[in-house]
């Protein structure tokens, strides 16, 4: 479920613009208005205003707020205007330049999205970059990274509800031989994980916790935790079969007691705010004892708190 509230009266493309246009002029900027704005507008609706901006004013909306705002409030109120397949070309293009972390990301976009949400993002990549997703990722990636991340990206999986249990039962014992034998790079891991529909893994996955009596989250924690390929198939798992954990260890992550990683935290609000970020803050709420509202203002502060606060749907608005 989405946290992102509309509202209820919405004005119209023009008269948004207008507004946005008034909270650029003046001796500074009127952040408040731009997230009464933009916070409470749905992708559509972000999209129209986009387009009636450069039509009236003959400026782009989103080279003014990048003149117009700065910092982490910046970042957020970028990403979240863009089109949510602008918005994951950007974060894969992104994650193809740096180093720290980005494999995670790239297989974040790959797994966490529904095959017509990944097909929009490699879409936007080709108009934007002008290259594929695929090429860029297996530049920047080698061995066995390379294997499993081009065939996530490059994933156009099933997304209806059958399953073959027959095949279920197959590909469990398949998955569990080459676990054992810690053969995680196996190309039948990596076929199966990067082809089959999440519905089809959930099932395989329940299958092999039946036959073994655990998890293959579980079975996979025997391995080196050192093993960074490792990590990232144990990410892809989690992505694939329970998003809302995954995001919650990402978000866990970002608040810490050392530091905020301003990155991942905007990242997971601005992508999920439309789609599930209410089931991510109950489940982070379940398992911290705080909620995710109160955990990012703990962390954060002024126009950027705000704006990631209306993206919970924890303001006035």
């Amino acid at each position: 479920m989405a946290t992102l509230k509309v509202s209820s009266s919405v004005p119209s493309p023009s008269e948004d613009a207008e507004q946005l246009k008034t909270a650029f002029e003046g001796w500074g900027t009127n952040e408040d208005l731009i997230i009464s704005i933009l916070a409470h507008r749905s992708a559509e609706q972000r999209k129209l205003i986009r387009q009636t901006y450069h039509e009236v004013f003959g400026e782009d909306l989103l080279k003014t707020l990048d003149k117009e705002l700065s910092s982490d409030f910046e970042r957020a109120i970028l990403l979240w205007t863009l089109e949510p397949g602008e918005r994951d070309a950007l974060l894969a293009n992104e994650a193809t330049k740096r180093w720290t972390s980005s494999n995670q990301v790239l297989m974040e976009v790959a797994c966490t999205r529904t095959s017509t949400q990944l097909l929009h993002a490699r879409q936007a990549y080709h108009a934007r970059y002008k290259k594929s997703i695929e090429e860029d990722v297996a530049h920047h990636t080698t061995g066995d990274f390379r294997k499993l991340l081009v065939s996530l990206v490059s994933s156009y999986r099933y997304e209806g509800d059958e399953v073959n249990m027959t095949l279920a039962k197959q590909e469990a014992k398949l998955i569990h031989e080459k676990i054992k034998d810690k053969h995680y790079n196996d190309e039948d891991v990596i076929r199966i994980l990067s082809t089959r529909s999440k519905a089809q893994i959930n099932a395989t996955f329940n299958r092999y916790q039946d036959n073994h009596g655990e998890e293959i989250l579980k079975s996979l924690e025997e391995g080196d935790d050192d093993d960074k390929f490792l990590q990232l198939l144990r990410s892809t798992i989690q992505c694939l079969t329970r998003p809302e954990l995954y995001f919650v260890d990402v978000l866990r992550s970002a608040i810490n007691k050392t530091g905020t990683d301003e990155g991942a935290l905007t990242r997971i609000v601005t992508t999920r705010a439309e789609i599930d970020l209410k089931v991510i803050g109950e489940e982070f709420q379940r398992r911290n004892s705080i909620t995710l509202e109160k955990a990012i203002a703990k962390d954060t502060r002024g126009d950027y708190e705000k704006m990631l606060v209306a993206l919970l749907g924890e303001d006035d608005a």
